[in-house]
């Protein structure tokens, strides 16, 4: 049984924030290494270092996920009561924020509540647009099992079905056993896929009424094992979609059918996050300081960063990282970096 309607029920609109008044330039730094064999300028990327700034009094935390909708308005999530969500045009105006009310849920307020949001994927389906959330696990002060669950919500936050570490079975919420989820992604014929990549290292997949159809994975370096599966995703580069597991601490991607068998390893990857489609190519964040893009062959044709990290103020060095986490990007082109860092540093790279 759903206890609260809504996931995010307290949120800010745009007039809110119109007296913050925050102008948005483009400055020049950062460009996207390009293959030799491809190309030229097809990828080249500049840094807006002003963009997606927060008023006074609103900070991010460490740097979940953001996903882009059919509006293009980028949806920021990150561990921080205020916002715990922050929606931004592409120019970089804020929108609206969810506010802290919602750590009851899924856990912000690591005050009270320890359970923390992690993974989220934007939707579009024949009913509409639709959000699904990632929460990791935890323990409340009296002991019990927090989070564990993923949520489908609308685009408004008012949950639609859950499942995991349920408070009661129901119509909208079925109980399941996940370890530690970290991310999950939708099929075009619905199926939904969710990797427990800080627990059990296993991959699951149920159709789009959450009814379970396999499970693969467990502990190893074997295809078909796991360490840490953090990210998910079904690719539609090639004319038979595949799913994509983001296999973090074995540093490679593994490539599957959708009924989840084994068709190939993409290496060269160094700590891999999750993934994002656009213009018929792959983007993956990299812990290790690094945005990687491969083509429809799996081939590397761009990657971002110097891979050394930033030990100072990350605040100093726009354009570089320390630590990617999520990243989206718009219609435009225009890509969108979030960082795991106490900060949760968002950046735009603007197409060239």
């Amino acid at each position: 049984m759903l206890s609260n309607e809504y996931l995010f029920p307290v949120r800010k609109t745009r007039r809110d924030f119109l007296a913050a008044g925050a102008a948005f330039t483009l400055a020049t730094s950062g460009l996207l290494a390009l293959d030799k064999d491809e190309p030229k300028n097809s990828l080249k990327l500049e840094v807006d270092p002003t963009w997606g700034k927060l008023p006074d009094g609103m900070k991010f935390g460490l740097g979940c996920a953001v996903v882009v909708d059919s509006k293009d308005r980028i949806i920021v999530t990150s561990r921080s009561t205020n916002p715990c969500v922050a929606i931004f045009d592409i120019k970089g105006t804020l929108l609206e924020t969810w506010g802290k009310d919602i750590s009851s849920r899924i856990g912000y307020d690591q005050g009270e509540f320890n359970a923390t949001a992690h993974g989220l994927y934007w939707s579009k389906e024949p009913e509409g647009e639709f959000l699904y959330w990632t929460e990791n696990v935890s323990k409340g002060k009296d002991g019990k099992k927090l989070g564990a669950r993923i949520y489908k919500t609308d685009m408004n936050g008012k949950i639609l079905f859950e499942i995991g570490n349920v408070a009661q079975e129901g119509p909208k919420a079925i109980k399941w056993d996940f370890a530690n989820p970290t991310d999950v992604a939708v099929s075009p014929n619905g199926d939904i896929y969710i990797v427990d990549g800080y627990g059990s290292q296993k991959v699951f997949q149920f159709d789009k009424s959450f009814k379970h159809l396999k499970t693969i994975g467990g502990s190893g370096k074997d295809h078909g094992k796991f360490n840490t599966c953090h990210g998910v995703w079904v690719s539609t580069l090639n004319k038979e979609p595949e799913l994509y597991i983001a296999d973090r601490g074995n540093n490679r991607l593994e490539v599957l059918s959708l009924e989840m068998e084994y068709k190939r390893t993409v290496e060269g990857v160094r700590t891999p996050c999750c993934f994002y489609q656009h213009d018929g190519h792959l983007y993956v964040p990299e812990l290790g300081s690094r945005v990687t893009v491969i083509d429809a062959k799996d081939k590397i044709v761009a990657q971002m960063g110097d891979g050394s990290g930033i030990k100072d103020d990350i605040s100093k060095h726009p354009g570089k990282f320390k630590a990617p986490h999520a990243l989206t990007l718009d219609s435009k082109g225009n890509l969108y970096v979030l960082e795991w860092v106490p900060q949760g540093r968002i950046q735009k790279f603007n197409k060239g």
